[in-house]
Parts: structure tokens; C-alpha cells; sequence
């Protein structure tokens, strides 16, 4: 199993959006390198569910429950999309302020890649994270 992070701006899709629909759609996403990343995720890989924008926390986990497939929205064919299906949610919210001063997590993607939507989490990071988030890994 891979472990990955999906960022999503609450007001457009939230944690609740994807609870309350159990398994979407992870569409709209126009970025070569967080495309291949998607390329990459196999049903069964578990997922953190960030709210991007003001918010910057983990608030869930959602597993892949469809590969990779070309996205209707995208006109030009060339991006594709998967589907996830809602797992857990935290039991406390993990800050982007708590990843960055964290020292086990410096070399997370989302700190050295910020902008990126879809990234990947290492198992050690996976564990830290759950940790933070009074989850079980």
C-alpha cells in the first residue's frame, strides 16, 4: 500500500462534502506532476484528506477505491482522475504549522513542494502524521 496527500479548498469541495457522498470523484486537477502521481495510486492506497487555502490541515483519510481514468472535465485529454471513498476522519486536525516544525516530517512533499494537489507521503511520514491526528496508521 502507497500513502498519499490530496489537498482540496474547503469552500469548493470539503471533509463533510466527502463524507456526506462517502466515494467521489477526485477531478479538476491540471498539474502534470500531481496527474502522474494519481497515475500511480492503486486501489486500496489510503489518502490524507488537506484543506488548502486558509484552513492548511489534514482533516481526514480516504481510500482509492478506482485507479487512475481520464477526467470528463478536461478538454484537452490529457489529465485523468480517481475516486475515493471517505475513511475516518482525524481525531485532531494536523496543521501545515505542526508538519513544518515537526523535524521528522522536513522532507514531506508538501513542505518542499507546497503548491502541489496530489502528492506522496512515506510510510514513516504516514505513521508520524496518524500519530498527530490520534489515528491509528
Amino acid at each position: 500500500m502507497a500513502y498519499w496527500l490530496l489537498k482540496s479548498e474547503p469552500g469548493s469541495w470539503s471533509w463533510d462534502d466527502q463524507v456526506r457522498d462517502v466515494v467521489t470523484e477526485w477531478d479538476g486537477v491540471r498539474n502534470h506532476q500531481a496527474n502522474n502521481n494519481m497515475k500511480a495510486m492503486k486501489q486500496g492506497d489510503r489518502c490524507f484528506f488537506y484543506h488548502s487555502v486558509n484552513a492548511k490541515e489534514i482533516v481526514g483519510v480516504v481510500e482509492v477505491v478506482k485507479e487512475h481514468y481520464p477526467d470528463p472535465t478536461d478538454s484537452s485529454g490529457r489529465f485523468g482522475m480517481v475516486d475515493v471513498k471517505a475513511v475516518v476522519p482525524v481525531g485532531q486536525p494536523v496543521s501545515l504549522k505542526q508538519i513544518k516544525e515537526d523535524p521528522a516530517l522536513q522532507d514531506m512533499q508538501l513542505v518542499r513542494q507546497s503548491r502541489l494537489s496530489v502528492s506522496p507521503v512515506s510510510a514513516a511520514e504516514w505513521r508520524r502524521i496518524c500519530t498527530l491526528a490520534g489515528i491509528a496508521a
